[in-house]
């Protein structure tokens, strides 16, 4: 299985959390940018002739901000440039404040088949607070716009003065106005961002509250049929992302635009993370990637084993052994020693139990340490 992402990384207006590279000040740039980035497809697209894709994923940024032609374009592009498999998953990110009728049609044209939606939060206020340009009832119309197709909706742990009557609020309004999936995460606060200074002042849940944020919003999202399937995503069985379970899996993905990460042939590379590089570089027939590096064994196994016990699935003992020639157990006896009774094993199947998944990180770390 292998997957294609696409940066846009154009917005209206960047959200106070935001660490991501986006441009709120650059959407003029957007169709010289989108020239370039069916450029990169192209080249990536012959370099890759031989593989065949499954997901296709535009994320960003806003890529509901952009002209709709100019994803129909891409697609375009993507369908002369790749072998996609028949049925392939087509994701795209949207703001609720971003949206229309004739987008919407644009976007369906294209072939998009799976949406991705931003709601975070069900309270205007809080919506406000984090800078977003939408309200609940823009969230209402969109969901109304893609009545019957395949959507996720984002909701956000984490949030000031966030309850539980709140996230009840904003779950209960994403499964009444048909969403098929849930990406429920917690809030991260990076340096640099408008939102720090809430951190920094103690205005913001600490991880015991947003812990029970989160085991609140599970139950909730599990009463109402969304089956958790990794630690921050629950779907209606058969409505998981086959894009993101292609990560957690391992499988190889082609980044292409500004900042985009690719894993192919056992190398992992990131595109120029400045926009004006990045153009520059593709209009001279050159490759926008930065940094390039294999992925030594020692690191894939460690990969592997992280990946793979973040997702309920779980790490199958077979799969490892077929990919590495080694067991579990030769690898990882002193960590498999240390996380036992957070662990549980079904068969071939070892899996973080339940109660422990939300704080995996805490139980990744032997394995991370693991002198090998």
């Amino acid at each position: 299985m292998a997957g294609i992402y696409v940066h846009i990384p154009f917005c209206r207006h960047k959200c106070s959390y935001c660490d991501f590279v986006s441009y709120p000040d650059k959407i003029t740039y957007a169709e010289s940018y989108m020239a370039c980035l069916y450029k990169e497809l192209k080249m990536r697209g012959e370099e890759l002739k031989d593989y065949e894709f499954d997901t296709v994923y535009f994320g960003g940024g806003t890529p509901s901000y952009i002209p709709p032609k100019l994803i129909l374009g891409a697609m375009n592009q993507i369908r002369n440039c790749f072998k996609l498999k028949e049925g392939a998953e087509v994701t795209l990110e949207l703001n609720p404040g971003t949206i229309g009728e004739a987008k919407v049609e644009t976007y369906l044209k294209a072939g998009i088949n799976r949406f991705s939606i931003g709601l975070q939060t069900a309270i205007d206020e809080q919506l406000a607070d984090l800078g977003r340009i939408h309200n609940v009832r823009d969230y209402v119309y969109a969901t109304n716009l893609l009545k019957g197709q395949n959507f996720s909706t984002d909701v956000m742990l984490g949030l000031k003065n966030q309850t539980k009557e709140d996230v009840a609020k904003t779950i209960e309004l994403a499964a009444a106005c048909g969403s098929k999936h849930v990406s429920m995460y917690a809030l991260t606060v990076e340096d640099g961002t408008p939102i720090y200074t809430d951190y920094l002042n103690g205005e913001l849940p600490d991880s015991d509250e947003v812990a029970e944020l989160y085991e609140f919003g599970r139950k909730l999202l599990e009463e109402k049929g969304f089956k958790r399937y990794e630690i921050s995503n629950f779907a209606i069985p058969g409505y998981e992302s086959k894009h993101n379970l292609n990560y957690w899996k391992r499988g190889e993905y082609i980044g292409v635009g500004v900042s985009a990460s690719s894993f192919m042939c056992g190398r992992r590379f990131t595109n120029t993370f400045d926009l004006d590089e990045y153009m520059k570089c593709v209009i001279s027939g050159f490759y926008p990637a930065v940094t390039s590096e294999a992925v030594e064994e020692n690191d894939a196994k460690f990969e592997f084993v992280m990946l793979a016990l973040r997702t309920s699935y779980g790490l199958n003992m077979k799969e490892y052994k077929a990919a590495f020639g080694s067991s579990l157990a030769e690898d990882f006896p002193n960590a498999l020693k240390k996380t036992v009774k957070y662990l549980e094993l079904n068969g071939d199947v070892l899996r973080i139990k339940d109660e422990y998944l939300y704080v995996q990180n805490s139980v990744l770390m032997p394995f991370l340490e693991e002198e090998r």
